[in-house]
């Protein structure tokens, strides 16, 4: 048996740490800069522990410059700076990280430290051939070291001319990152990394327009916001900041709805700015618009998995000391903290939208139809977010007046809306417009109909069905208006006693691309109610529906819409044609049909249990008779029947009434139907 140490040297592992220590390359200069920030935070607290030591520090700052020329990027800071120990501690030996060390040493002070590897200088390799670091420690008697490495295992260090406390870091940009030495990408990325520093960021000097172009002035360019809004207290901001905040966060986005300050210390530490954008109608909104923040160093706006889903439609910032600034994406999903922090601001969201609701409920209706979406995605894609946000959910009624809670909708339908089941039945319609004739004989009748225009009210429908006992949706075009509560009931008109009403509208039923039509012979014991209703089922609507939502239901969209014609038997105009149909032919001949379809229908009874193999050429005869006797006698009934039909244009304008009232007539039916109806109005 062998024992001994796994060898990991400075030789095999620098190249893997300069090649893929970072997905994202320019991640390097928020390293770099958050190193410099560090440097002054220690200072800082230093001071504060010893004033007398250090005397004034002066203004802390972060400069940087960039040279096309001599194709250098420096990173300069008058921190804390560095002795030759420490250079050869800190940076001579990878990824051990000051940071912890000094935390504990100066514990009690207000240091913010951002990093905590002790990996961040070494992205410096990913871009240069080679890094120069030029330091000067604060402590008294501490002499300026100056050290250079090429991006080999091998560096130097040699005594500095460097008189001012801090230190500069000089990179040698190579050739195949070159854009790296362009000021306007180098201000792109200042401004993504590190626009919210505690400390002034200055990128070279400012620029005016003189001479014909853009000249540099004697002014530092600063490029950051010292003291974000996030980092005050609510109490010290108003309703404008907040605004103007958003705006420079979002420019050119309409005023959000309202926001939600941050402000957590225990157990962990968090803030930051939440805002409601106002949605657009019709428009679904774009997710990642929260970006998240390390001691308000930028770590990603891509948070999936990391925040619940619905919460990802909100905008604004999230900054936490406890989330690590150099992780991945998969590692945020695991980490409690990062599962924590997005547990509180779930709570603390849909605590905000509740309290909307019970202290100004007239504005959290005025702002419904863009918090419909919030909280119906969030009750759809968070358990714990559905419970939270029920209280929190409206229904509006057809006229986008009256809004209720589900326990108001339910005290309010239960005693009219109750089925025979004991099923509390909910009517909504999804256009107003459209739907306005169902939906005007459902209110006259007393029943509640509630518009469910959103883009996700259809699955949030399905999720209540199931979570909620005894409570059903229904559309109000799935059915005639007394049987959208109770279903079909016992009625006195029977199918079989209208066959002849029944044949002569199936005969005259249109041709529609996509769609299926049946014919329903039903009346709710009202003369006066339409002669004929097109319902669409709600079963398969919804299928159809949904299929827009879930992976594997594509095949319910490709199906043909299924349609209802229910007649009247009862109307005047129903009964009128029924009348006419009482003819001795038209008897005759269905009489006829219904005789060889019961024959037809014998023959397969009796030969039921039978194989095809083991039956005769006797039976085969018999049953290709049959079967022709059948479709014989019914196209003989049916080319009656079309006749009647093209001799009593009542039939084909009560179809095409009841298509309209659909928004299904169009075309050449559409023209043939106003043709018509001009016809007999001069009848």
């Amino acid at each position: 048996m062998k024992k001994g140490q796994i060898g990991v040297t400075t030789e095999n592992i620098f190249p893997i740490i300069k090649k893929f220590l970072y997905s994202d390359q320019d991640i390097f200069l928020r390293e770099l800069i958050s190193n410099a920030v560090d440097a002054t935070a220690k200072l800082r607290a230093i001071a504060q522990k010893d004033t007398a030591e250090l005397g004034n520090l002066g203004e802390l700052s972060v400069h940087i410059e960039v040279d096309p020329v001599a194709k250098t990027l420096s990173v300069s800071d008058n921190g804390i700076g560095m002795t030759e120990e420490e250079l050869d501690r800190y940076i001579n030996q990878i990824a051990f990280s000051g940071a912890e060390e000094f935390l504990k040493k100066y514990e009690g002070t207000d240091a913010s430290i951002i990093g905590h590897f002790g990996l961040g200088f070494y992205s410096a390799f990913m871009v240069s051939e080679k890094v120069e670091i030029d330091t000067l420690s604060y402590q008294k008697g501490a002499s300026a070291v100056h050290w250079s490495c090429n991006g080999s295992p091998d560096y130097s260090m040699a005594p500095s001319a460097r008189t001012e406390r801090g230190t500069t870091i000089t990179l040698h940009i190579d050739e195949e990152h070159s854009r790296f030495l362009d000021k306007g990408t180098i201000r792109e990325l200042l401004y993504k990394y590190c626009r919210f520093l505690p400390v002034p960021v200055y990128l070279g000097k400012k620029e005016e327009w003189k001479d014909g172009k853009m000249q540099p002035t004697d002014e530092d360019d600063c490029i950051n916001e010292t003291e974000p809004l996030w980092t005050k207290q609510p109490a010290d901001i108003t309703e404008e900041q907040y605004d103007e905040f958003y705006q420079t966060l979002f420019p050119g986005s309409t005023k959000p709805l309202f926001y939600i300050h941050l402000n957590v210390d225990y157990p962990f530490k968090l803030q930051g700015i939440l805002y409601f954008p106002e949605l657009k109608e019709g428009v679904i909104p774009q997710k990642n618009g929260i970006s998240l923040y390390c001691n308000r160093v930028f770590v990603t706006d891509e948070l999936e998995g990391v925040l619940p889903e619905w919460l990802k439609l909100m905008h604004g910032i999230i900054d936490s000391p406890d989330i690590p600034l150099n992780v991945s994406r998969s590692y945020l999903q695991q980490d409690p903290s990062a599962q924590k922090i997005s547990a509180h601001i779930g709570k603390k969201v849909a605590d905000k939208l509740e309290e909307l609701f019970r202290t100004d409920r007239a504005s959290y209706e005025q702002k419904w139809s863009t918090l419909e979406f919030f909280v119906h995605y969030g009750m759809l894609t968070d358990e714990k977010a559905y419970e939270r946000l029920l209280p929190a959910l409206l229904f509006k009624d057809i006229d986008g007046k009256r809004f209720y809670t589900l326990d108001e909708l339910k005290k309010l339908t239960e005693s009219a809306q109750t089925n025979k089941e004991g099923v509390l039945v909910q009517l909504y319609a999804t256009d107003a417009a459209e739907q306005y004739i169902p939906c005007k004989q459902a209110t006259d009748k007393g029943y509640v109909v509630l518009l469910m225009d959103g883009y996700l009210a259809l699955p949030l429908i399905n999720q209540l069905e199931e979570k909620q006992e005894k409570l059903h949706f229904t559309r109000v075009d799935s059915d005639n208006v007394e049987r959208l509560i109770n279903g079909k009931t016992d009625e006195p008109e029977q199918q079989l006693q209208h066959k002849n009403l029944e044949q002569l509208f199936l005969c005259a039923m249109p041709e529609l691309s996509g769609a299926h039509f049946s014919v329903e012979i039903a009346s709710d014991g009202r003369p006066e109610a339409a002669p004929a209703e097109l319902v669409r089922d709600e079963w398969m609507r919804r299928m159809k529906d949904m299929g827009r939502f879930r992976q594997g239901t594509d095949f319910y969209s490709e199906m043909p819409d299924a349609y209802r014609l229910i007649v009247n038997p009862r109307n005047e105009v129903v009964k009128t044609l029924e009348d006419a149909l009482q003819t001795n032919e038209l008897n005759d001949a269905l009489a006829a049909y219904e005789a060889a379809e019961k024959a037809h229908q014998a023959w397969f009874e009796a030969n039921r249990e039978k194989k095809e193999d083991a039956l005769s050429d006797e039976d085969k005869q018999e049953r290709t008779r049959l079967n022709k006797d059948k479709n014989d006698k019914r196209d003989a009934l049916n080319a009656l029947l079309r006749s009647f039909a093209d001799a009593h244009p009542a039939v084909s304008q009560l179809w095409d009434l009841a298509l309209l009232s659909c928004s299904l007539l169009t075309g050449e039916r559409l023209a043939a139907f106003i043709a018509r109806s001009t016809a007999l109005l001069h009848e």
